[in-house]
């Protein structure tokens, strides 16, 4: 009844999902490509988190 008060659990793994991608970006342009290959990971692990969340709530 009351679901648009529910708050979206993805809603914050999403924004540090993007910050990571960021920041690997910037790791990248600066030539740090060890950095990047580090937060590149990190972040794929983030949206992995995001794709269980959301598959979870599918059912």
């Amino acid at each position: 009844m009351l679901s648009w008060f529910k708050s979206d659990p993805t809603k914050k793994l999403r924004k540090k999902y993007d910050a990571k991608l960021e920041e690997g970006m910037q790791a990248q342009r600066r030539g740090d490509i060890k950095s990047y290959a580090m937060i590149t990971a990190e972040a794929e692990k983030i949206w992995a988190e995001i794709e269980a969340i959301e598959k979870s709530n599918k059912k």
